[in-house]
């Protein structure tokens, strides 16, 4: 079982020309609504993907928040860990998108702030040394710590998305199995620009060094960089029109914590998950453009 840990949003979308600049209004834009979240993306990607999924997350008891649990459970996600508060409103996200499909994002957290470390411990008896635990920082890190903390402590591998970056302890590190940053999420947390691949191997060496077992930094277009302790490699994908890259790091996430839970290596798991990523900025949209299982494999079988 695949245990995520995050937020759900609801997204606000408008695809413009380019993204404003401060003070600028932009006419002509096309406006849709969409289910987003990065933990909710990613317990999706899981779902499609064809693995055992729970979520575990805090909405408002609002509309918004009806209509995010029914559509995970209609993804077949296991949602008797999704809590409701009474008194703050689902989270909302407000994303411009360029001609090119590049983004930029502000979230209202709403009820996400609002999950507590004490929400997570009902997690607990069910994790083993079999599960894996995918949570990003979307959500309280306090109760990222105390999700990582008991998922090493029960034996169950752990896949740390560090979005939206910050500043994470050394103690928290440690307990990662696989950290998957960005280029500027692997900037922000070791200093060091990430411009190029020799950057990321410097930055991913730099993560190793603070007690990770392996990081995966996302390089868009040129694909996903491994850095382990016996060496690095750069695992490509495959070149595709751009509509949207809102979520394609969920979308390589939850692929990615799907192939490692069926037994995959680590580089094939990359693979997978470049696939996934792939089809997903095809389409406009979070969760919307999250791909099947099928439409991955027949990716994959094209590619080879």
């Amino acid at each position: 079982m695949i245990y995520v840990v995050g937020s759900s949003n609801t997204d606000m979308i408008v695809k413009a020309p380019h993204i404003p600049a401060p003070g600028e209004t932009i006419l002509g834009g096309e406006f849709t609504t969409a289910a987003g979240g990065k933990g909710a993306n990613q317990a999706v990607a899981v779902a499609r993907c064809g693995g055992n999924v729970s979520f575990l997350a805090k909405l408002g008891n609002d509309a918004l928040g009806d209509q995010a649990i029914a559509s995970f459970k209609a993804d077949g996600i296991d949602v008797s860990h999704v809590l409701r508060d009474p008194n703050t409103p689902s989270g909302v996200a407000v994303i411009m998108v360029n001609h090119s499909g590049e983004n930029s994002i502000a979230v209202a957290p709403g009820s996400n702030s609002l999950l507590c470390p004490t929400d997570v411990e009902g997690i607990e008896p069910v994790l083993d040394e079999t599960s894996t635990l995918l949570i990003q920082l979307e959500i309280p890190i306090e109760t990222v710590e105390k999700s990582v903390s008991i998922a090493c402590s029960r034996g169950a591998n752990v896949i740390l998305n560090p979005a939206p970056a910050c500043e994470l302890s050394d103690d928290l590190l440690s307990q990662v199995s696989i950290i998957t940053p960005n280029e500027s999420e692997a900037s922000l947390l070791t200093g060091i620009e990430v411009k190029s691949v020799d950057d990321a191997i410097a930055a991913g060496r730099k993560l190793l060094q603070r007690g990770i077992d392996n990081a995966v930094i996302t390089m868009g277009s040129s694909g996903a960089l491994i850095v382990r302790t016996d060496g690095e490699e750069l695992v490509p994908t495959t070149k595709v029109d751009v509509v949207d890259t809102t979520a394609a790091g969920d979308t390589f996430n939850g692929a990615l914590a799907v192939a490692l839970s069926e037994g995959s290596s680590l580089k094939n798991a990359v693979v997978f998950a470049n696939a996934a990523a792939a089809l997903s900025v095809g389409k406009l949209g979070a969760q919307q453009s999250v791909p099947s299982r099928e439409e991955i494999d027949a990716m994959l079988s094209q590619s080879r």
